[in-house]
């Protein structure tokens, strides 16, 4: 049978946590000089553009569409299949030269798409627009780490709480650097893969911190690196093959689901490494420097012997 890890790990993550430490605040930093040193490459959702829903007579071939509207010299082109195969959204970034420049890609879409195709709804998304989607994905983002520390504090302690939201943003800031780094179209999907990373990496984090939970009663005179350590290996089989699983998922639609979910995709692969990265190396450890309380019974005795 095929093992990723053996049967009663016991990696020393603890005893490595300053390495973990320092890599992460090395990422987190070169995240943030590239975002504040190239900015996020913004798409149609947040620059503004021109939306044109079209009806094609037979299904839809995007392929053909993309390539013939890619062509017209308009910058950044997307199209996007939505309810019936005949029904697709052509987005157009925002062209300079005000109204009359994006009156002029219209023209050159419809000269190109031709009279065969049905023009349904033609609109121009300006900036303003852009702008307030920017500050309402910001404020969604901050209010779920909020919500979840506030979750995590009332759910374990409010030392747990701090690491999880630390290791949380951690993971946020990294995903924004990546995109940053590499110039990836940064639109509502990529938000809401942002969104989901989040929740995924607090799944991963409550595991192990449910587990350092039941060994803090279980083993009340055990130090608490030891204890951090074994609850880590406890529960890395499954935080591994959770992490192996979606991966596979997502690797497929990544591959194989189209331009249109790729940034969604690469997003949620990148989310998903870092979050187990994060929950494993950088959660746990964070709480040796929490001053975490540990309540001992009435004889100050062990509940059992250490293992």
């Amino acid at each position: 049978m095929f093992r990723l890890l053996p049967d009663k790990p016991s990696f020393e993550f603890i005893r490595w946590r300053l390495v973990f430490f320092a890599f992460s605040v090395v990422l987190v930093l070169a995240s943030l000089g590239f975002y504040f040193a190239r900015g996020l490459n913004y798409g149609i959702d947040f620059e503004g553009g021109v939306l044109v829903e079209v009806r094609t007579p037979a299904p839809a071939d995007l392929g053909a569409m993309r390539t013939t509207l890619g062509g017209l010299g308009l910058g950044e082109v997307t199209l996007q299949e939505f309810g019936a195969p005949t029904d697709v959204l052509v987005r157009v970034q925002k062209q300079e030269g005000g109204e009359a420049a994006q009156q002029l890609a219209v023209e050159a879409v419809r000269k190109a798409l031709g009279d065969n195709v049905e023009y349904r709804r033609v609109e121009f998304v300006g900036p303003k627009v852009g702008s307030e989607l920017i500050r309402a994905g910001i404020t969604a983002v901050l209010l779920a780490v909020v919500a979840m520390l506030i979750y995590i504090w009332f759910r374990f302690e409010w030392q747990f709480g701090v690491g999880a939201v630390l290791a949380l943003t951690h993971d946020v800031l990294a995903t924004i650097g990546i995109f940053a780094f590499f110039q990836l179209e940064f639109n509502l999907s990529t938000v809401a893969a942002v969104l989901t990373i989040a929740g995924y990496s607090i799944n991963d984090t409550v595991v192990v911190y449910d587990r350092v939970r039941e060994n803090l009663r279980k083993y009340k005179r055990m130090p608490l690196d030891r204890l951090f350590n074994a609850s880590i290996n406890e529960t890395l089989s499954r935080t591994i093959r959770t992490s192996v699983t979606t991966l596979l998922a997502l690797f497929a639609l990544y591959f194989f689901g189209g331009e249109v979910i790729a940034g969604f995709s690469f997003a949620m692969i990148f989310g998903v490494v870092i979050g187990t990265y994060s929950s494993v190396c950088i959660a746990v450890p964070l709480i040796l420097y929490l001053n975490l309380r540990r309540d001992l019974d009435e004889s100050g005795k062990a509940a059992e012997e250490a293992p």
